[in-house]
């Protein structure tokens, strides 16, 4: 249940940095109640004070319902880039009930003039450019494989390359390519940490997701700096007429005028 009986509830769908300081701000707001929604992928996570729910829904219907059942006042959702089907059921539920909507979601890294990219639609994609492209097929590569421990699977088309895979919990055995070496680690990274971890497995290629931020942004720069090439994976295409804001400050006022007008609807 929500944190308080305060009138404007709000429900954030988290697991991101701007989740955390979204929260962070929140947590000072008493007259905004608030839950915090993680998906459960990560098995010790750092929590706020605020109420949190961990978990799926259900799908839209189990969603709707749920905000319907809270009395929920506004969405955040403040997924990772790449959690699409949740955004897109967090899109659909919103328009069902009529719930204010907002996208928080940090900007995509962009490729500077030094870096040399090739970059993939998504997971299968990628994995099939290392299996199948005529520079990889038979060039066998180091991979910093950055993709994250439940989207292993699609690299075990291409056995030929040896992957270096770090991750906070261990990933399932059954989803890791063949010739795999697991490092378990919890960021921030910074640039010189990176370029030696590159250095000491002697990484040929990095494969990135482009999720974004400043947190995972240093491997991007030690790759810049030695000078190796990325395989970018491009953002999954964002829900239309979706308002959507770069930052918790942005989210905060938002959320802000909604509880005004909502209480001005009241008098």
């Amino acid at each position: 249940m929500p944190s308080s009986s305060n009138n404007f509830r709000v429900l954030v769908l988290g697991g991101t940095t701007e989740a955390s300081a979204l929260c962070r701000d929140l947590e000072q707001t008493p007259s905004i109640s608030t839950t915090l929604s993680l998906a459960g992928v990560t098995k010790q996570p750092h929590l706020p004070t605020l109420s949190v729910r961990i978990g799926g829904f259900g799908g839209v219907d189990g969603l709707s319902t749920w905000l319907k059942t809270h009395g929920i006042s506004a969405l955040i959702d403040a997924t990772h880039p790449f959690a699409a089907t949740m955004s897109q059921h967090a899109a659909t539920a919103c328009g069902t009930t009529q719930t204010p909507l907002l996208r928080l979601e940090r900007p995509d890294w962009q490729e500077m003039p030094s870096d040399r990219w090739f970059h993939a639609a998504n997971l299968k994609e990628a994995a099939s450019l290392l299996a199948n492209s005529p520079k990889w097929r038979t060039a066998p590569q180091r991979i910093f494989l950055t993709t994250g421990r439940k989207e292993l699977a699609p690299f075990k088309i291409a056995p030929q390359h040896h992957y270096l895979i770090r991750s906070i919990d261990a990933p399932d055995p059954a989803s890791l390519p063949p010739n795999a070496t697991i490092l378990l680690d919890r960021g921030p990274f910074d640039v010189n940490s990176e370029a030696k971890l590159m250095q000491d497995y002697g990484i040929t290629l990095l494969v990135s997701k482009n999720s974004g931020g400043s947190a995972t942004y240093p491997k991007l720069e030690a790759a810049r700096l030695l000078r190796i090439p990325v395989l970018m994976i491009d953002r999954p295409v964002a829900c239309p007429h979706i308002p959507t804001v770069e930052t918790a400050q942005q989210a905060m006022a938002w959320l802000q005028a909604h509880q005004a007008a909502s209480t001005r609807r009241k008098v």
